[in-house]
């Protein structure tokens, strides 16, 4: 039996205690001559996951969508057909945004469900990219609500998108989720359910599906992959609601990494021809550069060696037109040597090492902020070994720790991990120096 978070989420959202609701049902059941006792210990019960009887779930529908000023079905307060199919993305804009919102508290709340939640796989992994590549559009997302959206509001939202991502490149995803995720609970989801005319309501739904895409970013860095998920899939949406078709291809951006790390190679693949052909004009040259990037790795990794050259000469074209100011925020990840670095990891898994060593040092020697300098030393660090350079390697190692202090990041650690067990099995001397260092990185727990 799992927590009704739905209905959660109305409650909070309607101000109501426990004891109110269930006061407010008995006296709808008595408008239909019901005779019903209901207590605070019943709706603790439904929250927990247990279906009210008979016309109950209509009367809590009745309830709470008086108190709120709109109308509620039973999907809406989680008591939709029991074991029925979950709502798709195409679900209105209005049920999706509850869900959404609903999400968010849940994951405040630390709901176990929700944090272990393993990814969809599957029809339901490639249903949100679908939806947001294919009609329907979302023809008006004006909305009545409680307060008044100004641009203001939307200026605010991306300025917490900037303030978190920054935050999480120096910190990790693991210190900097919590705080997203109550930003959207206290800050965005308000918004979303204020009132505002068609075209304020796109730029708020774009801002808003920045914002939720680093709250994605940071669970996926915290290895919670079920909630990275769903967070993407949200942040999908929302760009396809407000029309900006570069956000959602950035999104999709974010789901091919996602599927690349989870060993889904053919996903990836697809998922990145998909932004790539569904951008169109709005693809920019940085995420054109980093989709052909991880193409590129996709196709290594399934060992087309031919498909893989291909994609990197095309990466390497578009990292060619990027042209700095002309970039939207959302892609100013990609800096000079992301290509490099991401070449690297190709041309290694291809087995061409002196290729993949030229690319690992180029990205080596760009600037880069502090999370993708770690990244970039672990990858050059690992060719090094490969290639039998176990001073340099150690050196790069000994770098890449220091580097990675202070940042809480289980993806960081995963790395630190792969080159201590790949200096551990050179045998070198110094090896064990280096790989002492790690091991006191890693016992600071996260």
């Amino acid at each position: 039996m799992l927590p009704n978070t739905l209905l959660d989420a109305l409650l909070d959202e309607a101000g109501m205690s426990h004891a109110g609701l269930a006061a407010r049902v008995n006296r709808a059941g008595a408008s239909r001559g019901l005779s019903l006792r209901y207590e605070h210990t019943a709706v603790a019960r439904w929250l927990k996951g247990q279906r009210p009887r008979g016309q109950v779930p209509d009367l809590l529908c009745e309830v709470l969508a008086a108190r709120l000023r709109r109308t509620l079905t039973l999907d809406d307060v989680g008591l939709g057909v029991p074991d029925g199919p979950a709502p798709s993305q195409g679900t209105p804009l209005s049920g999706f945004m509850e869900r959404a919102a609903a999400l968010w508290r849940s994951d405040e709340q630390q709901r176990p469900h929700i944090l272990g939640a393993a990814p969809v796989t599957g029809t339901p992994a490639v249903l949100p990219v679908w939806e947001w590549e294919n009609p329907p559009e979302d023809v008006d997302v004006s909305r009545d609500g409680p307060t008044r959206v100004s641009l203001a509001d939307t200026e605010t939202l991306r300025a917490a998108r900037a303030h978190y991502e920054l935050m999480y490149r120096k910190a990790g995803g693991i210190a900097t989720r919590a705080r997203v995720v109550r930003f959207l609970n206290f800050e965005t989801a308000p918004l979303l359910r204020g009132s505002y005319s068609d075209a304020t309501g796109r730029q708020l739904l774009r801002a808003a599906g920045g914002l939720v895409a680093i709250a994605g970013i940071c669970a996926y860095d915290s290895d919670a992959q079920g909630l990275a998920q769903r967070y993407f899939h949200q942040a999908l949406r929302l760009a396809k609601a407000s029309g900006d078709r570069g956000l959602g291809a950035y999104v999709v951006a974010l789901l091919v990494n996602q599927a690349l790390f989870m060993g889904e190679y053919r996903q990836a693949v697809a998922f990145a021809e998909a932004a790539l052909r569904a951008a169109g004009r709005e693809l920019t040259p940085a995420l054109g550069t980093d989709l052909h990037a991880m193409q590129a790795k996709a196709y290594a990794c399934l060992g087309d060696a031919s498909s893989a050259m291909s994609c990197i000469r095309r990466a390497e074209a578009a990292a060619g037109r990027i042209s700095s100011g002309a970039e939207p925020d959302e892609t100013g990840y990609v800096q000079p040597g992301l290509v490099n670095v991401q070449v690297a990891e190709a041309l290694l898994r291809l087995g061409d090492l002196p290729a993949a060593r030229a690319q690992a040092v180029a990205a080596a020697d760009a600037p880069a902020h502090d999370r993708g300098r770690v990244h970039r030393l672990a990858t050059l660090a690992q060719i090094e070994l490969r290639q039998g350079e176990a001073d340099r390697a150690v050196a790069t190692a000994v770098e890449m720790t220091v580097q990675a202090r202070g940042m809480e990041s289980q993806r960081l650690r995963d790395q630190l991990r792969a080159v201590r067990g790949h200096l551990l099995e050179s045998g070198f001397g110094r090896a064990d120096e280096a790989a002492a260092l790690i091991d006191g990185a890693l016992r600071v727990p996260l």
